[in-house]
Parts: C-alpha cells; structure tokens; sequence
C-alpha cells in the first residue's frame, strides 16, 4: 500500500491549498471590509443580478402556464370577502330601520344579533389575526422551494434553474454563510469579554461583530432619515418579524438589548455582551414583574450615558405585513421614543419566524440558504407622550406612525392571540359599546 502514499500527500495538500485560499478570501473580501465598514458593492450587484433572473423567470413562467393552459395561481389578495366600513351604531340602526316592529323602548332587538353574526362569520372567513403568523405570499416564483413549490414544474428551463440555484445556495452560499456566522458570533463571545476590562472602544466590537454577521445573512440594508437615529437616554421600538431585526439595526447603531436569561449558546453570548456594555436581561421569574421590569428600564434611561434601549412592544413576530398592538409597558418610562419602521423585500427570502414551525437552529438554516436578506429601516422623528395621553393611546399613536412609514397594516389585536385565547376585556368593550348604542334610537 506505500504507493498510495503520494496520493495522500497530493490531497492533504490540495485540501490544505483550499482551505487557505478559502479563509483568506473571506478575510480579505468579507471580514476586513466588513469590520472598517467598508462595502464593494458586491451585494448589490448580486440582489440586481437575481432581480433580473426572477424578471426572467417569472416570464418563462407565464409563458409556459399559457402554452399548457395551467391556472397560474396569484395568492395575494386584500381579503377574501368584501367588508363594509361601518361602526356598530351605524349597523344596528339600519337593522332596526327596516324591522317592520319597533318598541318604545329600543334598548334591545333580536335583530341586532345580526351584526354581530355577521362580524363573526367575516372573522371566521377571512381572519385577520391567524393569517398573520404564517409566511407571506409572493406575486410570483422566487426559485426556492419553499415559495410556490408547482411553479418550477411548468417548463424544463425553470426546473433546470430552480436545480442550478439549489447547487449553488446549499453547495456555496450555506458553507460560507456558517462560516461568516461562527466567526462573528464567536469574535462577539471572545472579544467582548476582553474589551470588558478595558475603559473605552468597547462598543465598537458589537458592530463589528454584527456587520460580520450581516454578511453571514448576505443582509442588503437600506437605512433611511440617519438623522433621527435613536439617541442615548432613549428607547428605540420597532416592528418585530424576526429575530435578525436585532443584528440588523445594531448593524447601524450600538444599543442596549433587553430580554430573558437564556442557556446554552445564547446565554454564552447574552454574559458576554454584559461585560462589555449595559444591558438589561431578566430571569424568567422577573419578567412578569412589571413593576420590577419598569424600574431596571428607568434605572437605565435616567443615565444619559447608557445606550438606547432596543424594545418590540409586539411581543412577539409578525410576518412583515402588518403591525400588531404595542405593549404599554415601554411607553410608560417617561422618556423620549426613538419608533423605528422595518419591512423585508419577500422576493429574496421570507424573513418572517414562525417559532410555531421552527425552531431557532432551523429558522437560521433556512435564512442561510436563502437568496439574501433585503429590507429598508427608516428612522422616524423621535416623539414624546403629550400632555393628557396615557400610555396606551401613546403606543397606538406610534404604532400608527411605524405602520404608515412602513407601508404595514395597523392592526388593534395583541399578538399575544398567537398563543392564546381572546382576552376577556375585548368582549366586555364590545359589551359596553353596545349597551351604549342599544339605547341610543328611538322608533322611528
């Protein structure tokens, strides 16, 4: 067997040949650039690129769905049914216009049950909440399989492509991505804790640590209106779909997170960061402490020094059309709000967390084997609670404000819904708004 001897030694150094090449072309194209802040350009021309594939394929596409007369289908719509804008009162008083019996004392009517029915039926048909925590539909194919899996079936050249693009984002893209990911993550874990001990530059390793790890997500960022960017002594909120929202606005910003004692990785990570900079994580027994949770948060912000607070009063991930109820527990602080509007392009990857479905390990996978990460950040004016506003009007207004900046739907319900059942204050509102209108007619 000592002929063999030579072929090893070949592919040992053909393997080490590799490797070095591999690694200091990441160091040079990917980790440096990255760390000085410093792009080439590379990932725009890349989005550009597939913009037009998907241009090109989205023909083929309609194209041989003609030729074959295939129903191509288009998911996205407004709603399934066509609903009236009208209030309560509005309702009830054309039910009981045209009931051919009035009483003299309208406080109640079995026809105004009917309003209420056909609430619920539209609620039932065509469900605001649920569709919310499912992945958002596209116009058109994407070439991944996960998005309007028949398409790639129409025609031979779409099926060769869509297997092209499987090589090359599980073949390349994934590899380098995990490596880009391991080595960001760890040059967080290692240097933070170094920096942890020194009196100053330690805030900087965080963004270059997460610049790294938006290049791990091939991350194609748009910051708009830097000016209003969220101050020390602040509390930044933003609309939340996924957990990478974090590395993409501290890819632009230093701030302070907030959130739960964790194990495993993330805990190696969350002692880590704590080293290095302030920030607030509780134990699990804390956090329905509101009080407690209030006074860290106050604590934090009265220090002028301390970055801005990073905070998604959704509580939850909502998949990038809609923005549903803040939590009032941020808006009660007393300090100035940094609202801060991010929406995902879904044509290159469906950003969105469905924590139901996947797990966290999972969920990365599937955003490291997609095309890129593409979405814009707006930074909207800073807003204080006004003279004689509570805190929940206060959440709503710039929850209304995120919304329309990000092109999102406003939605009233708590995200919570997710998980749960309806709470029961929803139902005494509704209660208590009827009770008011039901006695508010005379007969006519």
């Amino acid at each position: 067997m000592g002929w063999l001897l030579p072929f090893d030694n070949l592919l040992c150094m053909a393997l080490g040949i590799s490797f070095t090449v591999w690694f200091t072309s990441l160091l040079v194209f990917i980790i440096v650039p990255a760390i000085l802040g410093v792009s080439f350009g590379i990932r725009k021309l890349y989005m550009n690129s597939l913009l037009k594939i998907f241009e090109w394929a989205t023909l083929r596409m309609e194209r041989g769905a003609k030729e074959k007369n295939q129903h191509l289908y288009k998911p996205y719509s407004n709603g399934i049914i066509a609903k009236e804008m009208s209030t309560l009162e509005q309702e009830i008083q054309e039910l009981r216009s045209s009931s051919t019996t009035l009483s003299s004392e309208p406080e109640f009517e079995m026809a105004d049950i009917m309003s209420f029915c056909r609430r619920g039926v539209e609620s039932i048909v065509d469900d605001e909440v649920t569709k919310r925590f499912s992945a958002e539909e596209l116009e058109s194919w994407n070439l991944l399989t996960r998005s309007n899996y028949n398409f790639r079936h129409i025609s031979l050249r779409l099926s060769v492509l869509w297997g092209l693009g499987l090589l090359i984002r599980y073949s390349f893209l994934l590899p380098l991505r995990i490596t880009l990911a391991a080595t960001g993550i760890g040059l967080l874990v290692v240097l933070t804790t170094i920096v942890g001990f020194l009196p100053s530059g330690r805030y900087k390793i965080h963004m270059m640590c997460y610049r790294i790890c938006v290049r791990a997500l091939t991350a194609i960022i748009t910051y708009h209106n830097s000016e209003n960017k969220p101050k020390n002594g602040g509390i930044c909120v933003a609309n939340h779909t996924t957990p990478i929202d974090v590395i993409i606005l501290a890819n632009d910003g230093c701030y302070s997170m907030v959130g739960q004692v964790h194990g495993g990785l993330i805990g190696v990570v969350q002692r880590a960061m704590v080293k290095s900079s302030p920030h607030i994580w509780f134990e699990r027994s804390e956090v329905k402490d509101r009080h407690l949770v209030a006074k860290m948060l106050s604590n934090h912000v009265a220090d002028k020094t301390n970055h801005p607070i990073l905070i998604f009063p959704e509580g939850t991930c909502i998949n990038n059309t809609s923005v549903m109820m803040f939590k009032k527990g941020s808006f009660e602080i007393g300090c100035t709000v940094y609202p801060v509007a991010i929406k995902y392009d879904p044509r290159f990857g469906d950003a969105f967390w469905n924590s139901g479905k996947f797990g966290m390990v999972s969920y990365l996978l599937r955003m490291m084997s997609s095309w890129a990460i593409v979405c814009s950040v707006w930074y909207l004016p800073p807003v204080n609670r006004e003279e004689g506003e509570d805190a929940v009007q206060f959440a709503n207004r710039v929850k209304a404000a995120i919304a329309r900046q990000g092109g999102l739907v406003d939605l009233l319900w708590d995200g919570g819904l997710k998980r749960g059942k309806v709470k029961d204050t929803f139902r005494e509102e509704q209660q208590k708004l009827y009770s008011k209108v039901g006695g508010s007619f005379s007969p006519g």
